[in-house]
């Protein structure tokens, strides 16, 4: 789904009216303590006709460490936590994506958290959980057990649906894939290590522990299932992997990865090894830049939690992820707002006019106009949402060589081209509006390998050049003092803010 989630948004409807992550291991519980954190809890953020209702969720991985999400229920939207920590009743956790940090204690019963939770650029605010069901004691083993038969293999099959393609952002090089994990046995499975190894070589490229594995997986079709490595028997996984090598020499011509996991009740961990996945080491395709100016913050852009990168979505007949490297190009002022004045008139934002630009000669493939334009806000739509009003008023360019360049949420009327048209580099194509699956005007922006919106997978790419400004909502170029950092041959990377140049190269 094409939607801008914004941190302001997310978890704040009072602003506007989707690398490794650490976790800490909780502290050792014994019969005469208050139970973890471990279960559902439930709360409200805010009060009013705009409150949010927000529900945890904890649970002990296979190597005793923490992991955890927050379910944002009245947005649809699934969090994971980071750098989790519980220790006399004190818990911390972080939402990374959306720059959140919660601080709560939990009281002696183990039934009520009570916190406050930050997020960038909004006030802080009352947090409070009650336990939505208690945690069953644990009971003890009624005596010896025969140990169970070792397996005969580990019943997972594990594919790659496109291999990664190398490309550059921040000085570094960068491989994103994902790995389709499915049980085909009888018995759960629960994922406790995974090693990246380069092809002929023993020592790995990444390595991750079982909450770093639980932090980029998703269960399709479950987002309330946890542990999320933990498949029983029929179920499947994905995993979202993002390599970043700091030597451009060091990238592989191919990897192997190395599983390992628990098979049903045997005490011991299987290791399984896949065949080797070649890598894609030709250069990424070079565009220029889809838009003008400065102040441009690279929204729900490449990064290994963003939304867009986390969208797998299910179109004839297959899963894909067409956001891949997707960006929702929205526009600051100098002061970090998106808007001024009535933040219910799209007028009063940034981006909305902009020209987007043909980022390279092609041929349009698809135009749909007509659609009216939303009410700024994260629930506001002017039509119902389906396959073909998704992404709005939008282009999409045939750029040959199997490339195809995806403008969505353009204001209607405003488009300038037809299907079978020319184009050529620089040459506007439409408006920066808010018609579609949007909350403000934005541009929202990406590369795929099919002429479609959905039903084609994300490819990365390259601009010529760019200033990076700052980074983050809020950010003030009005009061920054560090000099913009220039960027060649290179793709921006999530919550980036951007100069491009004033013509296209």
């Amino acid at each position: 789904m094409i939607r801008r989630v914004f941190p302001f948004l997310i978890l704040c409807l009072f602003i506007l009216g989707t690398a490794a992550l650490l976790f800490a291991k909780p502290s050792v519980q014994n019969p005469t303590q208050p139970p973890g954190p471990e279960g559902k809890w439930e709360g409200q953020l805010g009060s009013g006709p705009n409150h949010l209702r927000i529900e945890l969720q904890f649970t002990k991985l296979a190597d005793g460490s923490m992991s955890g999400q927050l379910n944002s229920l009245d947005q649809g939207a699934t969090l994971p936590m980071s750098a989790i920590r519980f220790e006399n009743n004190k818990i911390h956790f972080e939402i990374a994506p959306v720059g959140g940090v919660y601080e709560g204690e939990m009281n002696a019963a183990g039934t009520d958290i009570s916190g406050t939770w930050t997020q960038t650029g909004v006030p802080a605010q009352p947090l409070n959980f009650h336990r939505a069901t208690a945690e069953p004691a644990q009971q003890p083993l009624a005596g010896p057990t025969a140990l169970p038969v070792k397996p005969f293999t580990a019943p997972l099959d594990i594919y790659v649906p496109i291999a990664p393609t190398a490309f550059a952002a921040n000085g570094k090089m960068h491989l994103v894939y994902e790995l389709h994990v499915a049980n085909y046995g009888g018995v759960d499975c629960s994922l406790t290590h995974l090693e990246i190894l380069s092809a002929g070589n023993e020592k790995p490229i990444a390595s991750y522990t079982a909450a770093e594995v639980e932090a980029n997986t998703v269960r399709p079709g479950q987002p309330g299932a946890l542990p999320k490595t933990k498949l029983a028997a029929g179920s499947t996984a994905v995993i979202f992997l993002w390599l970043t090598l700091d030597n451009p020499n060091d990238l592989p011509a191919a990897v192997r990865h190395k599983i390992s996991m628990k098979v049903g009740a045997y005490p011991e961990d299987l290791t399984i090894e896949t065949p080797p996945l070649t890598i894609n080491r030709k250069s990424v395709v070079v565009l220029s830049p889809p838009l003008r100016g400065d102040n441009w913050l690279a929204g729900n852009g490449p990064s290994n939690t963003s939304a867009h990168r986390r969208a797998l979505i299910p179109v004839d007949g297959r899963s894909w992820i067409s956001q891949r490297f997707a960006i929702d190009w929205v526009r600051l002022f100098p002061d970090g707002a998106t808007f001024h004045g009535d933040k219910a008139d799209n007028k009063n934002y940034r981006a909305y006019g902009e020209e987007a630009l043909a980022v390279a000669d092609g041929v349009v493939t698809e135009v749909k106009d007509g659609i009216p334009q939303n009410i700024p806000g994260p629930t506001s739509r002017a039509v119902p949402i389906t396959l073909e009003t998704v992404g709005g008023n939008h282009v999409i360019l045939d750029l040959g060589n199997g490339i195809f360049a995806f403008y969505a949420h353009l204001q209607p009327g405003s488009i300038r081209v037809h299907v079978g048209d020319k184009v050529t580099r620089g040459q506007v194509l439409g408006l920066v509006g808010n018609s579609g699956n949007a909350t403000e005007p934005h541009l929202h922006f990406d590369i795929c390998d099919r002429s479609s919106m959905l039903a084609c997978e994300g490819l990365p790419y390259a601009f010529p050049s760019f200033d990076v400004q700052g980074s983050g909502f809020g950010w003030k170029s009005a009061e920054s003092k560090d000099a913009p950092v220039a960027h060649k041959m290179e793709l921006p990377l999530e919550s980036q803010v951007v100069r491009f140049p004033s013509t296209p190269r």
